[in-house]
């Protein structure tokens, strides 16, 4: 099990299925964010899940992925900047 945190930044019209695929397994905290622990084949199947409703040439979505040792990032669709440092 990892926590995760997803941030997303999709066009209006798509908001509300990402929001709905997300939610399945994931608890809402407020606009664009979301968190929970998932275990390997949830968070796969949450990402194959958000690239069937999300347009991955204009949205961006971002996985803060924690386990015991390290934080990692992923992104699905634009990467709108590369940071060089995490918190």
């Amino acid at each position: 099990m990892v926590f995760i945190i997803l941030v997303y930044d999709v066009e209006q019209k798509r908001v509300a299925k990402v929001l709905k695929v997300a939610r399945k397994c994931l608890f809402w905290l407020q606009n664009s964010v979301l968190e929970g622990h998932l275990s390997g084949s949830q968070f796969i199947k949450l990402k194959h899940e958000l690239k069937s409703v999300i347009d991955e040439n204009k949205d961006s979505i971002i996985f803060y992925i924690f386990d015991r040792r390290q934080l990692y990032k992923e992104f699905i669709g634009v990467v709108k900047a590369y940071p060089t440092r995490y918190l």
